[in-house]
């Protein structure tokens, strides 16, 4: 479970988090006690020691535990201030729907004593996320790395670190080469990639700096570790054998069909209202079918239809040949658009994760078509098929929509890191992670 935390929140947004949960907790708790603590909160902790400890420890973390699947502790999120606010005030009135459901009967005091404390919570949580934005703080959490490499390591990693669990790392400058442990103390250096082979006298040095406490990884390890991808480049089928994970017991798979059973048909159940309101304006909006079958490539290479909503013209493919989709597509409809956008249009999938053939976290499956041109040009895409495709994945939260060869490499680093590391816990984290990617549309086309 820790890994899958790790995987999910970054180091920083680790330390922010407390750093919120402590100072929301103090802001909360000095409001209860000048105003005193609502009456139902009393009335429902009355047996815990502190007229407002309990109380205010509860609603702190009840901001917290609302504000990691909204995905208020991702980089990309609470450092961009277009879209903290709109994702904060998503927070707020979660938080206070959730409390006034709890709460018991509805009243304007009530609502009112609710709002005012979730306020106090939720302006320390934006304000320290404006301090924790400066320049100066944000430097401050950057680790600086030293390759050892070439020119073209340099530029190869440099580029990798460009992904959005690579922005809290730099690479790092050692004058004349030194890579002595007193050297990178000097410098500052966080830690060190090695991207090729090193000289007795280097080598010798790292691992003086390895004894002493100053990480030191391969470049495969890195990308592994801290970036949460595979490092395709380093990628041979030796490694792949002789390498930890890929391996996973007949109870975790059980666990996860069961997950996929019951969570898929209280999601469909759920979604039902809203499904149909799709399906009717599909139907006004443009003629053709409702639904979308196309076939796909699932578990070992097994082709299966999936089915989506059509949010495409009826004839998008009259040519005959699959094209893939860019940006302002004219072939999809209005209600296509709206629906792609809120991710509406993968809602009839549920069915095929009921039946098996799906999953709810996996890679996406891709057409026949494009898995041939893939593998050819990629290798080991293949191995990406080892598990059941899914509704959504962890490439589907680290890398926007791919619609070329070079993005589907990109996915790919993804795609064979879930395979290696899939369990419930990562699971859990790819979910709450697909929430911020609806709710703010990261990579729709």
């Amino acid at each position: 479970m820790q890994r899958a935390l790790a995987h999910y929140v970054p180091r920083e947004m680790a330390v922010l988090g407390l750093v919120e949960l402590a100072l929301s907790f103090l802001v909360i708790y000095i409001i209860m006690t000048l105003s005193g603590a609502p009456d139902w909160m009393l009335a429902s902790l009355g047996a815990l020691p502190g007229a407002a400890v309990a109380p205010a420890a509860l609603l702190a973390l009840a901001i917290g535990v609302v504000a990691l699947p909204i995905g208020l502790y991702q980089p990309e999120v609470c450092f961009d201030r277009g879209r903290l606010l709109p994702a904060t005030c998503l927070a707020a009135g979660l938080i206070f729907a959730v409390l006034l459901v709890f709460g018991g009967s509805l009243t304007l005091d009530r609502a009112l004593q609710t709002a005012r404390l979730c306020a106090a919570g939720l302006a320390t949580m934006t304000l320290i996320r404006v301090a924790w934005g400066l320049d100066i703080i944000r430097n401050a959490m950057v680790r600086p790395i030293l390759l050892l490499g070439s020119t073209h390591d340099a530029a190869a990693f440099k580029a990798a670190l460009q992904c959005r669990r690579g922005r809290t790392f730099s690479l790092a400058a050692v004058p004349g080469g030194d890579a002595s442990w007193p050297a990178l103390r000097r410098q500052g250096v966080w830690g060190v990639v090695i991207a090729s082979g090193l000289d007795e006298h280097t080598a010798a040095a790292m691992l003086d700096c390895k004894l002493r406490g100053l990480p030191v990884h391969s470049v495969a390890a890195f990308h592994d570790r801290y970036l949460g991808r595979i490092d395709l480049g380093s990628l041979t089928a030796a490694g792949l054998l002789a390498g930890e994970g890929f391996a996973r017991g007949p109870g975790s798979a059980a666990l996860k069909r069961l997950c996929d059973i019951v969570i898929g048909i209280v999601i469909l159940l759920l979604t039902l209202p809203l499904m149909s309101a799709a399906a009717l304006a599909i139907k006004l909006d443009s003629p053709g079918p409702v639904f979308y079958r196309q076939k796909r490539i699932g578990r070992f290479g097994e082709t299966f239809t999936m089915l989506k909503f059509r949010s495409m013209t009826a004839d998008a493919e009259a040519c005959g040949n699959p094209r893939w989709a860019q940006e302002q597509d004219p072939r999809i409809t209005p209600v296509g658009r709206i629906i792609r956008a809120s991710r509406i249009d993968e809602l009839p999938q549920l069915v095929n994760i009921i039946r098996g053939e799906m999953s709810l976290v996996g890679p996406r499956p891709e057409r026949p078509h494009f898995v041939r041109q893939l593998a050819e040009a990629i290798p080991f895409y293949h191995q990406r098929t080892y598990v059941k495709p899914g509704l959504t994945g962890w490439a589907q939260v680290n890398f926007p929509y791919g619609a070329s060869v070079e993005d589907a490499r990109e996915k790919l680093a993804y795609d064979l890191y879930y395979v290696k590391h899939r369990s419930v816990w990562l699971d859990l984290s790819i979910l709450m992670a697909t929430v911020r990617v609806v709710l703010f549309r990261d990579g729709a086309r």
